[in-house]
């Protein structure tokens, strides 16, 4: 059964003007009532009613882009990207992109999607790693199904493949590729003892890379499970585990980071140490962020195309580019070796 305005403002204990207000963002409502509607509108799947309902299978000029956080250049830079692209459309078939920051936070993404479906949005880019939750990722694949059903595009940028037919097109980071090359990179300079900094554990992203990571470790014949710290994507966590990485082996001689933010703080950690980089830790990170080849010394990163991924998926999203064979594109990154690694002593 369809959930009404009456059922959303039952469950979320508020009257249906309030829902109403809420919806609308017509009123000024206290913040704490705001995210109890939006929760109710999220479990409910409430989306039109009314006269609106005989618009449910039609498309607006809206454009939704969720990103974790906008604020970090992975995304940051995938998104401006995207509404770049879009903004190339012109006519009538322009549209308007929005930006959906998440925060991270899987209840935020579900009610993102929700407050798409009720905008009868043309089009929705999902960008970043998924979380590693069987149930959100079903809620999440059931709101995109919804979505597709009622003719929005739905394109995932960065973002493993998800089973069914409604997703319009996927561009997927070869993440584990990435991860196997940089450990070839190091092993092939003669290090045997690898820290590595990984992101956090719920998250698609974090595992891919750590899967490749431990397939070249495999290759050369080294397991080195203790010498692995989860954290989270930024600079303070990678500087607190490469302490914790000294700590577990005062012999390292590498530090694989998640990503290039987490190797900065890597890089800070070392210095504050006293150790250099790269004569004493050789330090690699992931992404290839614009401030990486600025680094001192400059950061050996795999580069993923984020500007150009963003772009494309922005064409997808409108349909200005033809979806890729089987709706899935590999996107592979390129070794970029710097400054920041080189053989151990005594190598």
């Amino acid at each position: 059964m369809t959930a009404t305005l009456a059922d959303v403002a039952a469950r979320a204990r508020v009257s249906p003007a309030t829902v109403s207000r809420v919806l609308n963002g017509n009123y000024p409502v206290a913040a704490a009532t705001r995210e109890r509607v939006l929760r109710a509108v999220d479990e409910l799947d409430y989306v039109l009613n009314g006269p609106a309902s005989s618009l449910a299978a039609a498309t607006s000029d809206l454009v939704g882009i969720l990103v974790n956080d906008i604020a970090d250049p992975f995304f940051g830079i995938m998104a401006g990207a995207a509404q770049a692209a879009i903004g190339e459309e012109r006519g009538a078939r322009e549209k308007l992109s929005v930006i959906c920051n998440t925060g991270g936070s899987p209840e935020r993404e579900l009610t993102y999607l929700t407050l798409l479906q009720r905008q009868r949005a043309a089009a929705v880019i999902v960008t970043g790693g998924a979380l590693e939750d069987p149930k959100h990722a079903a809620a999440v694949g059931a709101k995109l199904a919804r979505l597709a059903d009622a003719g929005t595009r739905i394109v995932l940028c960065g973002r493993p493949p998800l089973p069914g037919d409604s997703v319009t097109a996927t561009l997927a980071f070869d993440n584990r590729g990435g991860g196997r090359c940089l450990a070839d990179h190091l092993i092939g300079l003669g290090h045997r003892r690898i820290g590595y900094i990984a992101g956090p554990a719920e998250r698609t992203t974090t595992r891919h890379r750590l899967e490749g990571h431990r397939s070249g470790l495999a290759a050369a014949g080294l397991r080195l499970d203790h010498l692995v710290v989860h954290g989270s994507y930024d600079r303070r966590s990678g500087y607190d585990a490469t302490l914790e990485l000294l700590r577990r082996e005062p012999e390292l001689t590498a530090v694989v980071a998640a990503n290039d933010t987490v190797a900065l703080g890597a890089c800070a950690a070392l210095r504050d140490r006293g150790l250099s980089v790269p004569d004493d830790v050789s330090v690699a990170g992931f992404v290839d962020l614009p401030f990486s080849a600025d680094a001192v010394p400059a950061l050996t990163t795999v580069r993923l195309p984020l500007y150009e991924a963003g772009a494309r998926a922005g064409r997808l999203a409108l349909g200005m580019e033809p979806a890729p064979p089987g709706g899935i594109a590999t996107v592979h990154g390129e070794l970029m070796v710097r400054g920041s690694t080189a053989a151990p002593r005594g190598a």
